[in-house]
């Protein structure tokens, strides 16, 4: 959420803002500002007639007991309208404050000064690539006809359990999988100083709401309306609401978390060739990594993140190209987001296996987090970053694909095999 009085100084600013990530209805801007000046106004009237209340209720006792009864009986009618008026005023404030914060969700966050203004993916910027792409001297095989072929995932019968998109792992496809997610923990928590927490794969409305997914993303998200909870589409959800309606001390950030969990996302509308396999999942896992930094240093944590994220594509030894997402492209609520995509050697295209974002203080003036600076003036915003370290699906899929031999054995990368306890897939 953005904050309004910021926009009431410079409305323009925001419209073009709201132009650049695709936006073209900017309405409900002018809802919002329009709204602000009302409530402005009603509390400045209610104020008035509370002020003025006060003062016939003194009025009233000193006539009496003056004996100037019918000037008192006046006096009380007049605190009779004036009671009216502020209670119509409260009720009318209450309704204007609830559109006015209805209207502030719908705002999407302002893309930062360094990202690329642009419509669609075609306008993302290629920033940065790194490793060898495979070359083969046989015709690789894509990594679901691997996947079958070793029986290292079941997709048939995780359709037949619940459904396309939730697939068994089996195995040594099992094993992988506990390998890569030990595996990035422990890089986050050894190498990099993160803490590990264990997160609720279930939240609550005002979790969802907090970190943007509600009233953006409602479609993409498994709803369990006899209780009121959401499964989570990352655990950026739960773990960015750790710290909501908090305080913490300016000298504990930045405060950085890794989370592994289970995620949910029904994906609606995907379907063709870009979803076989392991591409696209309603259930998958992923390890994720999380920052609540101090507003001037957020973009040092940003670049910070991302090196945390691209540090295990290299151990992993996996072909990666980084992107910097351009305003139509970005998220609702990103400032700014690094996309990581690894090589797929089968299919022949980049796959996304991260995104790494700064918020700046859209999510946390939501879930009221703000930090109180050690020279103990008022609490600001902290500013809150997340980021995939990494996702599995498609890393799986990379790793399967590029580490084929023509025998359609598999390779386990090095850094990797200390986890699985074996080096090859035969």
């Amino acid at each position: 959420m953005l904050d309004i009085q910021t926009i009431r100084q410079d409305p323009d600013r925001f419209r073009l803002a709201m132009r650049n990530k695709g936006y073209r209805d900017t309405g409900v801007l002018d809802r919002a500002v329009d709204l602000d000046s009302e409530r402005k106004s009603i509390v400045t009237t209610v104020q008035s007639a509370r002020e003025r209340s006060n003062e016939v209720a003194r009025e009233v006792g000193a006539l009496f007991k003056a004996g100037r009864r019918d000037e008192a009986e006046r006096a009380k009618e007049e605190a009779a309208r004036l009671k009216d008026a502020i209670r119509v005023g409260e009720d009318r404030l209450r309704e204007v404050e609830a559109s006015l914060e209805a209207a502030m969700l719908d705002i999407p966050n302002v893309a930062h000064e360094s990202v690329p203004v642009g419509a669609s993916s075609e306008d993302n910027l290629m920033a940065f690539t790194n490793g060898v792409i495979p070359v083969f001297d046989f015709r690789p095989l894509p990594h679901w006809d691997l996947l079958e072929r070793h029986g290292l995932v079941d997709f048939g019968r995780g359709a037949k359990v619940a459904g396309a998109g939730f697939p068994f792992y089996v195995g040594r496809g099992a094993r992988l999988q506990r390998a890569l997610i030990q595996f990035f923990l422990d890089m986050a928590v050894s190498a990099a100083g993160y803490t590990e927490v264990e997160p609720p794969i279930m939240v609550n409305a005002d979790s969802a709401r907090g970190t943007g997914q509600l009233p953006d993303k409602e479609d993409q998200m498994y709803e369990m309306t006899r209780d009121g909870l959401y499964a989570i589409p990352t655990a950026e959800v739960p773990v960015t609401n750790l710290h909501r309606d908090e305080i913490v001390a300016e000298a504990d950030l930045p405060i950085r978390y890794c989370a592994y969990s289970p995620c949910f996302r029904r994906e609606a509308g995907s379907y063709g060739k870009d979803v076989r396999g392991l591409n696209r999942l309603h259930q998958f896992d992923k390890v994720e990594l999380v920052q609540f930094a101090h507003p001037d240093r957020s973009y040092e944590a940003l670049e910070s993140l991302r090196e945390d994220a691209e540090r295990l594509l290299q151990l992993l030894a996996l072909p990666y190209r980084r992107l910097v997402l351009c305003t139509g492209d970005m998220g609702f609520a990103q400032s700014k987001t690094y996309d990581l995509e690894v090589w797929s050697a089968a299919q022949e295209r980049w796959l996304e296996v991260s995104s790494v974002s700064n918020y700046e203080a859209f999510q946390a003036r939501r879930m009221w987090i703000r930090y109180r600076p050690a020279d103990g003036g008022r609490p600001e915003f902290v500013h809150t970053l997340n980021g995939s370290a990494l996702a599995l699906p498609r890393i799986v899929a990379a790793l399967i694909e590029n580490n084929q031999r023509e025998d359609g054995s598999i390779d386990i990368p090095e850094a990797l095999r200390p986890y699985t306890r074996f080096d090859r897939i035969a």
